[in-house]
């Protein structure tokens, strides 16, 4: 054990329990306190940190989503914030990545956020930038064989895989990461299906999708042939960014409807009773998965504080249940404005969940 905070030896975590029981009630105190109870002692302080007492909050189900939101500036300034659904006011600036990537891909395992090439001084990278989100850590991955901007991402069976982008060569075209043995590896893919710009990527029904400029591309991992087109309504209807909640993937369309795409029946469905709760064109708007919610994110109108130019965003938490006929029925179950110190013309760049 170690020593307490005024040099003495530490003695039992929670006085009359023994250790092994006080670590697992201190595993069930929401994240947003864990600040407060770092304070409390070294070996309390010490014990949040450990990534033992992170594999422990996940065997509980103790685990909260939180959204890592990325701001390009007008200056092409990267900053990163972690927005906290349980204090939602309150964004929390992260520090600089090492790298100030554009046109970078992301995905996320547990509570590591993968931000994954991008152009660096208007060069294509294959760099690979990991955000430890408990520690609040930036660090360098293994390298990506091929440099891309503008790729499609997710994770998939505890990889990360990456797919497309500018300038990667016909045989590393897709590859993935197995973050266990932080090693590449190239997955084979048909030179028919091979695009370069991409407009977004999700996974759905263990499958990664990614719409490119000409046509999307499904790959499944668990298929005798991984790769195919995606379903032509699904092509027709997804233009931009999107995120699955309970099987469905939600997306916002250039009329500002967000509609949601049901992959057994193969057609897309309008989001009903949003139109009086959001404005009429949310713009920027990103959306992710938090918690089970669709969390959508845009740029708000107003100015800042006091009437300063700092940036608006808007966020709500959407929760969408299906009608026996089949329809999506939306409701608002959090909405709340925040203003982030960064130039008024800077735009939203990812949104990203993690879990802590």
């Amino acid at each position: 054990m170690t020593d307490s905070l005024d040099g003495s030896p530490a003695g039992p975590l929670i006085p009359q329990l023994p250790d092994d029981l006080s670590i697992r009630c201190i595993a069930r105190v929401p994240r947003s306190s864990h600040s407060a109870l770092a304070l409390v002692s070294r070996s309390w302080r010490s014990l949040l940190r450990s990534p033992l007492f992170f594999a422990l909050r996940s065997d509980l189900g103790a685990l909260q989503p939180f959204l890592c939101l990325n701001v390009r500036t007008p200056t092409d300034q990267s900053c990163w914030y972690l927005l906290d659904p349980a204090d939602r006011w309150n964004p929390i600036l992260l520090p600089a990545p090492q790298l100030p990537t554009v046109g970078s891909a992301c995905a996320a395992l547990g509570s590591t956020l993968f931000v994954l090439g991008g152009s660096l001084h208007g060069v294509p990278s294959a760099a690979v930038q990991l955000f430890d989100a408990c520690r609040r850590r930036w660090s360098l991955g293994p390298r990506m064989s091929a440099a891309r901007e503008f790729a499609a991402a997710g994770a998939l069976g505890g990889r990360i895989y990456v797919i497309g982008g500018c300038l990667p060569p016909a045989d590393a075209w897709a590859e993935a990461l197995d973050p266990a043995c932080a090693a590449w590896s190239t997955v084979p893919s048909p030179p028919h299906l091979r695009e370069k710009w991409m407009h977004g990527s999700a996974v759905l029904a263990g499958r990664l999708l990614a719409v490119a400029d000409r046509g999307g591309v499904v790959y499944d991992p668990a298929a005798e042939v991984p790769w195919r087109p995606v379903p032509a309504a699904l092509d027709l209807g997804w233009r931009g960014r999107a995120a699955v909640v309970g099987g469905i993937l939600y997306s916002y369309d250039y009329l500002g409807k967000i509609r949601g795409y049901d992959l057994e029946t193969d057609e897309w469905k309008q989001v009903e009773g949003l139109e009086r709760e959001l404005p009429k064109f949310l713009c920027g708007a990103t959306l992710a998965n938090l918690g089970g919610l669709l969390c959508v994110v845009w740029e708000g109108k107003r100015r800042g504080r006091s009437g300063s130019k700092e940036m608006e965003i808007e966020w709500a938490g959407i929760e969408v249940l299906k009608t026996d006929d089949g329809g999506l029925q939306g409701s608002i179950v959090w909405s709340e404005s925040i203003i982030l110190a960064v130039p008024k013309r800077s735009s939203v760049a990812h949104c990203v969940a993690v879990e802590l």
